[in-house]
């Protein structure tokens, strides 16, 4: 039986990482402060290891590595606007809690670190799709906390043997992604406007595109990310290697929810992107990643799943079987 460390396991991603591995019978630790993450996201795996605690703290990150094969780390504060409101707090989450890891890892004999970073690191660079070779240009503190994740990461694997490999999210939908936050994905704030007949916001002119990929296909990346042979040190895009805009991601939600209430315009906000879409030709290559839920698809879930947390009856199951790629 394998050892996983799961950090930010509480989370969104991090608790379908979690259904993941106990769905193979691994043994599970979770590491999360519960600032974002629920624990009703593990209600079911009562076996689990779930510590409270805050992974920045040295103490903490090495009780959380003890006995642990492999570490996927995935406690972040993930908000390209929160970064820029909360520089310090945010540097704390993302860049000292992540060194604090390393560390202990590299200390505990930990095999394989993975880690989360972000499409943001690639900034404003007009190439599409964005490949790994492209130089990064990181437009908010957050987007430079991963990049700088990323470079320790590397830094690990060259001088300690450390076994490390950053994954590239693009930009991840589907149940259980907060909509009660600002700093929610659009997903699930235009699901949630929509269903309580209020008009979602829309920043910019809309036509600013972005690569939706469904949770659980990012859950089973994370998977092949922690066996995958002759990947140590490098950065991976995981997402589906497509691209739509956030008007018709309004469009497609208007048609999920059953309600056309006309979005709010605003100002574009700092720090973010025009233009987001992944080369997913290094995934599939060294992950033999092939997302299986198309976006209309996960919509639909995400907003079963999102009217029945807020009292209403799902159409079906959120988490059940559904269109190919």
């Amino acid at each position: 039986m394998t050892r996983y460390l799961v950090t930010g396991g509480a989370g969104f991603i991090g608790s379908h990482v979690v259904d993941a591995l106990a769905a193979r019978g691994d043994a599970v630790r979770v590491v999360d402060d519960l600032s974002t993450g629920c624990r009703d996201n593990l209600a079911a795996h009562p076996e689990i290891e779930l510590v409270e605690a805050d992974l920045a703290e040295r103490q903490v990150a090495e009780a959380a590595v003890a006995g642990v094969d492999c570490a996927i780390h995935l406690a972040a504060i993930p908000s390209v606007p929160r970064s820029v409101r909360e520089p310090r707090r945010a540097h704390r989450a993302n860049v000292e809690a992540t060194h604090e890891l390393l560390l202990a890892a590299r200390e505990a004999g930990v095999r394989r670190v993975v880690l989360a970073s972000s499409s943001s690191v690639y900034g404003e660079s007009e190439t599409l799709p964005k490949h790994e070779g492209l130089r990064p240009a990181p437009l908010s503190p957050y987007a430079l906390h991963k990049l700088i994740g990323e470079q320790y990461a590397a830094l690990f694997s060259r001088l300690y043997g450390l076994e490390t490999v950053a994954l590239r999210f693009f930009n991840v939908f589907g149940p259980r992604q907060s909509p009660l936050s600002p700093y929610s994905g659009v997903i699930s704030l235009f699901t949630a406007a929509l269903l309580e007949g209020r008009a979602p916001t829309i920043y910019g002119d809309g036509e600013q595109t972005r690569d939706f990929t469904y949770v659980t296909d990012i859950a089973r990346g994370v998977l092949q990310a922690c066996a995958a042979p002759g990947i140590s040190g490098r950065a991976v895009n995981v997402a589906r290697g497509g691209r739509l805009s956030v008007n018709a991601l309004c469009a497609a939600l208007q048609r999920a929810t059953g309600s056309f209430v006309e979005p709010r315009r605003a100002d574009s906000r700092p720090g973010d992107v025009r233009h987001s879409q992944a080369d997913v030709s290094l995934a599939r290559e060294l992950l033999g990643l092939a997302p299986a839920v198309a976006v209309e698809e996960g919509l639909r879930r995400t907003v079963d799943w999102q009217r029945a947390q807020a009292g209403g009856v799902p159409v079906r199951d959120a988490g059940a079987a559904g269109a190919g790629a």
